[in-house]
């Protein structure tokens, strides 16, 4: 059976500073006819920094779209243009302070195929040094370490719910 669809008229229906969205005209693989919203997102990083064996750095800070104030592994957004490999060493630093000697990929994830196109590039940082973080302008963020059966526990009891955080977690130390 054939999935695919073809785009027949896009819209741009909102163009934001970090999304655009548009509307998309679609022939399904039927023949019939349909319509997608999509939000298009210029991606963004994510690092599980490990700083010692026995040690991940997290970062706590409010995120306003779910009202809450969430723990998860340090993370940002793409620039336009910017490299991947680029943006996590420049992320890590801004959130945490730390920068790392050893840089390891751990692929990437798509966050909501069914309607956004955003690519998280997951990276694990090792053999950290500090140099003094400097957030962006507007971030209220916290560095935090924490032991590592510290942070499986609040996966357990959902205390840490943040998808990026949990596929970091899940592909670089393999739990």
């Amino acid at each position: 059976m054939k999935y695919e669809e073809k785009q027949l008229t896009s819209e741009c229906v909102y163009d934001g500073k970090i999304m655009t969205v548009q509307r998309d005209e679609v022939e399904l693989a039927t023949g019939k006819k349909s319509f997608r919203e999509v939000v298009r997102h210029s991606g963004g990083v994510v690092i599980l920094a490990l700083k010692d064996k026995d040690t991940i750095l997290m970062v706590k800070q409010f995120r306003y779209p779910i009202a809450q104030t969430v723990l998860e592994v340090p993370a940002g957004k793409l620039e336009k243009g910017e490299n991947p490999d680029d943006a996590a060493k420049r992320e890590l630093e801004e959130e945490t302070g730390y920068r790392a000697g050893k840089w390891t990929s751990l692929g990437y994830i798509n966050t909501s195929p069914g309607f956004c196109d955003e690519k998280l590039y997951l990276y694990k940082a090792e053999n950290l040094t500090y140099a003094g973080e400097h957030p962006d302008e507007g971030e209220i963020i916290s560095a935090i370490e924490m032991k590592i059966p510290e942070v499986n526990e609040k996966i357990k009891t959902g205390e840490i719910n943040d998808a990026k955080t949990l596929c970091a977690i899940l592909r670089g130390l393999n739990l």
